[in-house]
């Protein structure tokens, strides 16, 4: 059973940055994709990037596109969320999840996530 815990948010006035990380034990992290989910309240949850279990291919919602950056050190059996320019509407908990298939792309079409860490809270002030 894989464990994921997440950290790094909080609350940034907007325009700031904030880098999220997730820590996973219990699972050959660097077999499997990884992806960062966010749920603003009253809404569903939605995608925000997706990572390949090699870190080759990455996968960005529009939402997320040229602010945000998601990397991987299997190393560190950590994947990051760098994001930059924050505005009011990404407001929300953030939770990582990993593919429940080895060897995966990332892709939030193709990947099967599961396995969802706790959140953490970003807020953006306006």
């Amino acid at each position: 059973q894989v464990q994921l815990v997440e950290s790094g948010g909080g609350l940034v006035q907007a325009g700031g940055s904030l880098r999220l990380s997730c820590a996973a034990s219990g699972r050959t992290f660097s077999s499997y994709a990884m992806g960062w989910f966010r749920q603003a309240p009253g809404k569903e949850r939605e995608f925000v990037a997706g990572i390949s279990w090699s870190g080759r291919s990455t996968y960005y919602a529009d939402s997320a596109k040229g602010r945000f950056t998601i990397s991987r050190d299997n190393a560190k059996n950590t994947v990051s969320l760098q994001m930059n320019s924050l505005k009011p509407e990404d407001t929300a908990v953030y939770h990582c999840a990993i593919d429940l298939k080895a060897y995966g792309a990332g892709s939030p079409s193709t990947t099967d996530f599961g396995s969802w860490g706790q959140g953490t809270q970003v807020t953006v002030s306006s």
